[in-house]
């Protein structure tokens, strides 16, 4: 599994902006692989994180080649004030079952991966 991390100072939002973010989302959502988002807003910071859950590289790929994806990125400017993408491998998802997650409930199992391990 793999997670793309959107983080982002936010400007102002137009229509365009609200149409074309219900767009991509629509989008990625209907994208096989595609298993979840939790997003995040730092009131301190004004900075504003998604989190992206994909099954696949294959299925990221998709939503980042996709022409609506790339046209919103084209314009960002108009709407966000900087960002910063982090691509990563999920190495385990784990909980006690108390919350809901896009990766799934895996309450009461032990981590997988330990301090210290390289694998």
């Amino acid at each position: 599994m793999y997670t793309a991390t959107f983080t982002f100072a936010k400007g102002e939002y137009d229509d365009e902006f609200h149409q074309r973010d219900q767009a991509i989302a629509e989008m990625a959502r209907s994208i096989p692989g595609y298993l979840g988002e939790e997003a995040w807003e730092n009131a301190a910071s004004g900075l504003i994180s998604t989190v992206y859950y994909w099954q696949s590289l294959e299925a990221l790929q998709q939503l980042i080649d996709h022409p609506t994806h790339v046209a919103a990125k084209e314009r960002y400017g108009r709407w966000i004030k900087g960002y910063h993408v982090t691509i990563a491998q999920v190495l385990d998802t784990y909980g006690d079952g108390g919350i809901a997650h896009p990766l799934g409930n895996a309450a009461g199992r032990a981590p997988r991966f330990k301090k210290g391990s390289s694998t």
